[in-house]
């Protein structure tokens, strides 16, 4: 976007690391503001992932790629980066409203004294579902005192800053790990005014990654941040009773967070992770905190040969999430699926057919595609280029495509035999259909409820496919092994688990199975 003469410049900054498979979203929301007068700068900071390319694709975009740096880095290379009078620093997971560059030029004509504006956020799961309002909607804040409480502001894409405030006070500190939002609306506050407004302007994505779910880390930031005060409450009561009700709060929230870790591991008999948490307590908040911790929750038995298996975590008859761990970060099986893809990329080329929307076709093919289509059973869809079904698609062309990506979607079909029947026909001679179908799975609990309507092996997706494909042409692979499989049944996110704990193969407990099929060439 460019401004009209009329108009202010604002930059919308974008920090990524890793967060590729966010990206698109949080620069869609960028894009479509009201206010016309924005810019968009994504600041890569040493992703290893399709970061860049995603953001690249968009050609009003401007990327800055760096080595990593950490987030406080990426923000003030934004800062440095961009041209606007007025700077909304928005992380790559979250979204912002279509308002909130608006709300936040009002703010700042309503209260022109404030160094920042903020408004308001609502907390969403992994797939954009609404999970709940802020803790903070509706309620006075932004003062010093309220910030040496609690980080009040709560969410940073709420926050719309002058660019002079940002300079006046040195941008953002690169020596802290987290919390470097917090420490700047301390400094800020400290010295000039600040003002809240109460539109709702962005949604805080919930997903497995989030920083703030590394308890260890935040406790040790945010302390960190409010002794950085000490210095400036001393002889104000008021302020040292703000200060001391923070630390407490701070400790309150985030300890216990460590606390019931560490009693679940106990509880689990797990004794090195339980002594890592320990380590973790004792770091963030001091021997005190760790000899009352111990106290609390060491008369937990640990469990002896031939006791009764501790299930912990899973001990309970109603799973962790019901979204298959949508909304708690990457579901396990699209770990799998994922990964499959990746190591098939170079099927990803020439003309490419992908069923629901192209994110795969453009995140493993970008550099090879020579046209991007999609199958969708609505026409109001974009980017929908063909409509219906795979059992029933006559306007899709046979011999058109050199791949068709087709990913849990079979077990959807009724007519299964018809749906790998046009994927045949539409291959070109040599062309690849990279398909997975879910193994052992939840079952849907939204609108795909009504039209699930298989189970799949590996021995019933090798016959079916054989029907259409020689034998010597297709491959199918299973994935998963009796953790990663109780972890998918709960909903318990990919990042919840290590890496030797997901690739662990065993064919008895199928997460994902994974199917490449060629067409054979003309003879």
């Amino acid at each position: 976007m460019t401004a009209r003469a009329d108009v202010p410049l604002v930059s919308i900054v974008i920090p990524s690391h890793d967060q590729g498979r966010f990206v698109d979203d949080a620069i869609a929301s960028a894009r479509n503001q009201t206010w016309p007068g924005s810019e968009i700068v994504v600041i890569d900071d040493g992703s290893t992932d399709a970061t860049a390319a995603s953001a690249a694709r968009h050609a009003d975009v401007r990327v800055v790629r760096q080595s990593r740096s950490g987030l406080g880095a990426a923000r003030n290379r934004g800062l440095r980066e961009s041209r606007g009078a007025y700077l909304v620093f928005l992380d790559a997971d979250d979204m912002l409203w279509r308002e909130a560059v608006a709300a936040g030029l009002a703010a700042f004509r309503q209260r022109p004294e404030s160094a920042f504006v903020f408004g308001d956020y609502r907390y969403v799961d992994a797939a954009g579902a609404v999970l709940r309002a802020s803790e903070w909607t509706g309620l006075p804040r932004g003062d010093y005192a309220s910030l040496l409480r609690g980080n009040c502001i709560g969410m940073h894409a709420t926050v719309m800053y002058r660019r002079g405030t940002l300079e006046r006070f040195g941008g953002f500190d690169v020596g802290r790990r987290a919390a470097e939002d917090y420490d700047l609306y301390l400094r800020v506050t400290r010295d000039l005014p600040v003002h809240y407004h109460p539109a709702l302007v962005a949604d805080y994505r919930q997903h497995g990654a989030n920083m703030s779910r590394d308890a260890g880390l935040m406790l040790r930031s945010v302390l960190a941040v409010l002794r950085a005060q000490r210095a400036h409450v001393r002889g104000d009561t008021r302020l040292r009773l703000a200060y001391r009700e923070g630390v407490a709060n701070w400790r309150a929230h985030y300890g216990e967070l460590l606390r019931e870790r560490l009693r679940a591991r106990l509880a689990d008999g797990c004794a090195v992770p339980a002594m890592q948490t320990a380590v973790e307590l004792l770091r963030a908040d001091g021997r005190r905190a760790l000899r009352d911790a111990w106290r609390r929750v060491t008369g937990v038995r640990a469990p002896t040969p031939g006791a009764r298996v501790r299930l912990g975590t899973f001990g309970r008859s109603t799973p962790v999430s019901r979204r298959f761990g949508f909304d708690r970060g990457q579901p396990v099986d699209r770990y799998y699926i994922e990964r499959f893809l990746a190591e098939h990329a170079a099927d990803v080329r020439g003309r490419v057919l992908e069923v629901g929307d192209d994110t795969y076709t453009w995140r493993f093919g970008a550099d090879h595609l020579a046209r991007s289509d999609v199958l969708h059973v609505s026409d109001d869809r974009p980017p929908a280029t063909f409509v219906g079904t795979l059992a029933d698609a006559p306007a899709l062309p046979s011999d058109a495509f050199d791949c068709v990506i087709l990913t849990q979607t079979l077990h959807l079909v009724e007519d299964v035999r018809a749906a790998v029947a046009t994927v045949r026909r539409i291959l070109r001679p040599g062309g690849v259909a990279l398909v997975t179908v879910p193994g052992i799975s939840q079952s849907a609990d939204d609108q795909w409820r009504d039209t699930w309507m298989w189970g799949f092996t590996a021995h019933s997706a090798r016959r079916l496919f054989w029907e259409h494909f020689p034998e010597s042409h297709v491959t199918v692979e299973a994935r998963g092994n009796v953790l990663a499989a109780t972890a998918f049944l709960h909903g318990v996110a990919a990042e919840e688990l290590r890496g030797h704990e997901l690739d662990r193969a065993d064919a008895a407990f199928p997460v994902s199975l994974l199917i490449r099929a060629v067409k054979p060439r003309a003879a």
